[in-house]
This record gives structure tokens, C-alpha cells and sequence, in this order.
């Protein structure tokens, strides 16, 4: 369950159970590249809810673990709190480097939270995170989602309008380059121009959107679905023609797309999930193409709304028609690079 002002639906293990299929494409190797990690009242999703649904059917080799407020410090300077989750996620991944859980990797890369608005000044906050991280530190996310309208929500803590275009941030993003991180960015679709100027503005920083750049589907934009992504389209399609732009292909089970599949009376099956997300995977890799692209899971977020081992069966579905390439890439080749992964 989640706590009351959670903006994430409740996972209902009773429910989720309802719907078991057989798994496709057993041996293909995949690298989740987007999860996350916390302990809060009513939801917990640790080492051990991470590990039952990385091992549940599928091949997942490794994991990286992206910021979620978790497990900050609780003294010091606020800018250096974050190293807390930093030592954590580290953790998680020295038990599953062990061995004792089984082969696969979990938090084999991580992103971190540094306040990109202290510009130059950030620097210090990174020099004590690559350390903490053990060597697995890939990148660095902010929170940005932002809308005026109380009903699009999709962080406990609502984060401040226009970070995106502030110069002050637009400086600490650009600080990354020099220490070979990249820059994560969640934002709706209505964000994206703001997306656009910063990625313009950090050239040399490779910027990955996550959750396909966020169409909304609730608030205003409920029953708006074909409006919103003909507007979700021609943002994404901006984006494509900068090079360092990367796209995660995921993020469909947050409330706010608009789906309601956790109203039905048994779990999603991947086929109906293929049909929903089959328009937009589809236009992103014909705008980014495959070596650009990479399927993720974003859980606990998305597993009110659906099971792992459903999610990964409909993404191989969608994937029916690649070539062997296309494939590598989407499920494990562009997360590798993009991040760094050691898998051996």
C-alpha cells in the first residue's frame, strides 16, 4: 500500500496475482535502467521487492537505480544530505554484487540527486557523491515535473515552476560534462520546450528523458488523449535533432497518463498494455531510432498499475517486428552505453 498523500497508486500484491503469463523471449538479456528505492510509511520497496521482480521470468543481468529522496541524511548541510542515498543505493548494490542473490545486478549504476541550481558551486556536492557511490555513480536527476494544475501530480513534494529554464541550473547541469555524468530529466509534456533550452544551453551533456517525456492524461488533459500527443509528438520530435538527447520507454503505469487499469477487476494482460503504448514506442524510435531508445520499468511507481514480468512481456510483444539489433538495443544495448553498466 501507499500512504495517503502519495501521488503512486497502491500496489496490491492479491491483485497483481491475477494475471500470470508465461514469459517471452526468455533468454533475451535486459538492463532496467530506471527504479527505485525507498522505505516510507505504507510502501516499501527494498533489496527484496527489487530482487522478486528482477527474478521473476525474465533476464534481467543489471539495474540502475535512479534518485528518489531516499534515505538522505539527516544532519549537516542540506546540499550534501543526498550523499545518504548515494551510500545506500551503494549497499544495495554490494549485496547484489555478492552473489548471494542470484547473478543479476541490481543498482549497478546510479543516479543521484545534486541541487543543479548551485551552479558551479555543485561541484563539491558531486566530489562527495562519486566516492559514496563506489565507483557506480552515472548521473544525476533533479526533481522538475512540474505543473500548476493540483491534479497533475507525480511527486510527493511538489518542486518549484521553471527549473528547467533557469540559468542557475542550466550552469550545475552543464558542470557534469566535466565529470562524465549525464543528466536524467522528468518532465510533462507541456515541460518539454523548457527541455529543449536546456539541452540546447549543455551540449556536451548526455540528457536522457525519462518516462517518454511525459504525456498527461488527467487534470485538463483527460479525454485529450489524441490532442495531447499530437503536442507530445512535435516536442519529442524537436528533441531528436539534438544529438544528446536519449529517451527511456516507460512510465505508462503513473496515475497521471491518464490509463486506468487498475480498475479493472484482474491485473492487465500484456496485451492490452501493447496496444495503449504500441503509438508512442513506435514514434520515438522512428524519431530517435533504436540506439537511442531503452525500454524501462519505473518501479515501485508503475506496479500499481501492473506486474514486471506483464510489463517486459509487453514491450517484447511491441518488439515483434525488430530486427536482432533493434532489440539488443531497446532491452540492453543503449542502457549499457548510456550508462556504464557493468554486467560481468
Amino acid at each position: 500500500m501507499t500512504s495517503s498523500n502519495s501521488p503512486h497508486l497502491p500496489i496490491r500484491a492479491d491483485w497483481l496475482a491475477t494475471r500470470r503469463e508465461d514469459i517471452l523471449w526468455p533468454e533475451l538479456p535486459i538492463i532496467d535502467p530506471h527504479h527505485h528505492l525507498w522505505d516510507r510509511p505504507g510502501s516499501r520497496y527494498l533489496l527484496d521487492e527489487l530482487n522478486a521482480d528482477i527474478s521473476s521470468g525474465h533476464n534481467v543481468a543489471a539495474t540502475v537505480f535512479v534518485q528518489s529522496r531516499s534515505m538522505y541524511k539527516q544532519s549537516g548541510e542540506e546540499r550534501y544530505r543526498p550523499v545518504g542515498e548515494v551510500e545506500f543505493a551503494n549497499g544495495v548494490a554490494a549485496c547484489f554484487a555478492s552473489g548471494l542473490y542470484g547473478p543479476r545486478r541490481g543498482c549497478a549504476g546510479i543516479v543521484a540527486c545534486a541541487d543543479l541550481t548551485l551552479g558551479a558551486a555543485v561541484d563539491a556536492v558531486i566530489e562527495r557523491l562519486l566516492p559514496a557511490g563506489g565507483g557506480r555513480l552515472r548521473g544525476i536527476r533533479n526533481s522538475t515535473a512540474w505543473h500548476e494544475d493540483a491534479e497533475v501530480r507525480s511527486n510527493p513534494i511538489q518542486p518549484p515552476p521553471g527549473l528547467l529554464a533557469d540559468a542557475r541550473f542550466q550552469a550545475g547541469a552543464g558542470r557534469l560534462a566535466k565529470y562524465g555524468l549525464s543528466l536524467d530529466v522528468w518532465a510533462y509534456h507541456t515541460q518539454l520546450p523548457e527541455v529543449l533550452q536546456l539541452a540546447r544551453a549543455c551540449p556536451d551533456v548526455s540528457i536522457i528523458i525519462d518516462h517518454i517525456g511525459g504525456p498527461l492524461g488527467v487534470g485538463p488533459y483527460a479525454g485529450k488523449r489524441d490532442e495531447v500527443f499530437q503536442d507530445w509528438r512535435s516536442g519529442m520530435r524537436s528533441l531528436a535533432a539534438l544529438p544528446n538527447i536519449r529517451v527511456k520507454l516507460g512510465g505508462f503505469g503513473m496515475k497521471l497518463t491518464g490509463y486506468r487499469h487498475y480498475q479493472l477487476d484482474t491485473a492487465p494482460s500484456s496485451d492490452m498494455l501493447t496496444a495503449d503504448w504500441r503509438p508512442y514506442i513506435e514514434t520515438l524510435v522512428e524519431l530517435y531510432g533504436t540506439r537511442r531508445c531503452m525500454f524501462e520499468s519505473n518501479f515501485p511507481v508503475d506496479k500499481g498499475m501492473y506486474s514486471y514480468h506483464v510489463l517486459w512481456n509487453a514491450y517484447k510483444k511491441i518488439c515483434r517486428e525488430c530486427s536482432q539489433q533493434e532489440v539488443a538495443d531497446l532491452f540492453h544495448d543503449t542502457a549499457q552505453r548510456t550508462y556504464a553498466v557493468d554486467v560481468s
